[in-house]
């Protein structure tokens, strides 16, 4: 499965228990379904759909996956419910109803609707490229790919995965490439951009489908503002938007990797593929990226 976005982390691959290790650690910790009281449940699944194994392994990379379901509980209705049963209340015993009371009549509401609520369901996929060094976890939001490393390390006793800290901020980089007009080494820029200003009053502005290195645009960054999301495209392999969080978003692996990929002619072929393809890429790319950023910290 082809990665949409991207949150990815530095590991000692030394960490990374051998491939039976760790779906045996994974298994120990794997989702079972929602039932009873329960609002959500969140587990390792199996890592593909033809394989009953909790890591899918290709070339010195590990994919798994965990799975989240959550009862669907719109607020608007269990306020409707509880406001229901305080005039209810209020009615009947002439009273006003308190502040805890309030809070139990919620509670009691909720427990109610619990059983008989719907649920979503949402994957998150993970890849351990051990050859590089990375962690890469089909998540732009921060608290969403830390949820992933928790469970992992609920499951592997530890895990000392460092977020990227670079001696050039993403912000500080991204700016000056706009302000350039070209971006380095195998990077070019692409057709968006997002700025904000650093005085007391935020302010944004969304560029999109026009040429980054036109004066119209370049001017924005010499009125003040900075970069805090900028469209890249990577040897001609990859586009996506780099934000100032240095979260991937809005991935694309262009038509060279896509034509590489399917060229396997069967379902677990074509997993491999493209397991190999995206992560290996997406290291490398990681990498150059790291080093225009000045390298780590070592922090």
């Amino acid at each position: 499965m082809w990665f949409k976005q991207l949150k990815f982390f530095v590991i000692d691959p030394k960490q990374i228990p051998d491939t039976q290790t760790l779906s045996e650690a994974l298994s120990e910790h794997s989702f079972t379904p929602i039932e009873g009281l329960m609002k959500i449940s969140e587990g390792f699944e199996f890592a593909t759909s033809f394989n009953e194994d909790f890591v899918f392994s290709v070339d010195g990379s590990d994919s798994i996956c965990l799975k989240k379901e959550e009862r669907i509980l719109p607020a608007s209705a269990i306020n409707e419910l509880v406001a229901e049963k305080i005039k209810e209340i209020e009615n009947k015993q002439a009273r006003s109803v308190g502040r805890k009371e309030r809070q139990q009549i919620k509670d009691d509401v909720i427990d109610d609707l619990i059983p008989r609520a719907l649920s979503k369901t949402a994957y998150t996929h993970l890849i351990f490229a051990r050859k590089h060094g990375f962690i890469l976890v089909d998540r732009a939001n921060a608290n969403q790919a830390e949820n992933v490393l928790s469970h992992l390390r609920e499951s592997l006793g530890s895990l000392n995965a460092r977020t990227i800290d670079t001696v050039e901020s993403p912000t500080s980089l991204m700016t000056q490439w706009l302000l350039d007009g070209v971006a380095d080494g195998s990077f070019e820029l692409d057709q968006f951009c997002e700025l904000k200003s650093e005085n007391g009053q935020v302010s944004t502005v969304r560029i999109s489908g026009q040429d980054l290195s036109s004066d119209e645009v370049i001017q924005h960054v010499k009125n003040g503002k900075n970069v805090t999301q900028l469209g890249l495209i990577w040897q001609d392999k990859i586009s996506f938007v780099l934000s100032h969080d240095f979260s991937l978003k809005k991935i694309r692996f262009l038509d060279i990797l896509q034509e590489d990929a399917d060229e396997s002619d069967d379902l677990p072929s074509l997993t491999a593929s493209i397991q190999l393809l995206m992560s290996e890429n997406l290291c490398v790319m990681l990498k150059e990226l790291i080093e225009h950023l000045g390298g780590l910290t070592g922090k």
